[in-house]
């Protein structure tokens, strides 16, 4: 079964834990500053130009080296989410406290909004671009679009990182991440933005002011990454005894 844990105020505010939290902070902020940079950098190499299939890959390129590089500077301090929505998956898995997972959501929260503010300062006040669907995609499919991908992207977690029995493939569980950020970009981008990652999106509609559509953001990406806990955690990890505090994903 899995193991939901609320978790204790001392081990939550321990400084161990706020080191996660800063480290959550510093590693998603690198992440939304180079994905959103890179979504802004496009438009001003095309004067704004509709986002072509070579735009595309750049951006799912940018988000997948990204998220690798931001997974692995933050692995060993708090596990390197960078994302709600993993968080909440490894919670439903019992790899990290309730208490403890919505500390790590403020922080996340809060690098992806500075990554925003900063790319707003340097870029001469330029618009941020924020998550939204395509025309002719309805908020249920893009809901659906954002559990499934999400759901790899959790699956694809607990498979190389949080699995005790991961071994040797753990070391390269960063970079297996930000392949499976990368690819699901490219699959859902055109139809409902291919965020899988509610700091990714709140982030750029807190700057801009635009939270049309946000809610979708939020929704698909935490029932993804829930189902993903289940399935894995549940299922797959069952009732394996918890691995020791250094080796663990949180």
């Amino acid at each position: 079964m899995v193991k939901i844990a609320f978790g204790s105020f001392p081990d939550s505010f321990s400084v161990d834990s706020i080191k996660a939290y800063v480290a959550e902070f510093f590693a998603t902020l690198i992440f939304v500053f180079a994905g959103v940079g890179s979504a802004i950098a496009y438009g001003e190499l095309t004067k704004d130009a509709a986002l072509d299939a070579p735009g595309l890959v750049a951006v799912a390129l940018a988000h997948g080296l990204a998220l690798f590089v931001g997974v692995a500077v933050a692995a060993n301090i708090s596990g390197g989410h960078l994302n709600p929505a993993v968080t909440f998956g490894l919670a439903i898995g019992g790899n990290i406290t309730i208490l403890t997972g919505f500390l790590y959501w403020i922080f996340q929260l809060l690098g992806s909004i500075v990554a925003c503010l900063l790319l707003k300062f340097v870029t001469g006040g330029k618009a941020i671009p924020t998550h939204g669907l395509a025309a002719g995609v309805g908020a249920g499919a893009g809901i659906v679009f954002e559990i499934i991908v999400t759901f790899g992207l959790v699956y694809t977690v607990y498979a190389t990182a949080a699995d005790p029995k991961k071994g040797a493939l753990g070391t390269i569980a960063p970079i297996a991440i930000g392949f499976i950020v990368g690819a699901n970009i490219l699959a859902a981008g055109p139809f409902s933005g291919g965020s899988m990652n509610p700091a990714r999106s709140f982030g750029p509609a807190v700057v801009s002011g635009n939270f049309t559509d946000n809610w979708i953001y939020w929704v698909g990406p935490l029932v993804g990454g829930g189902l993903a806990g289940l399935v894995y955690g549940d299922i797959f990890i069952g009732s394996y005894a918890p691995v020791p505090p250094a080796e663990g994903y949180a």
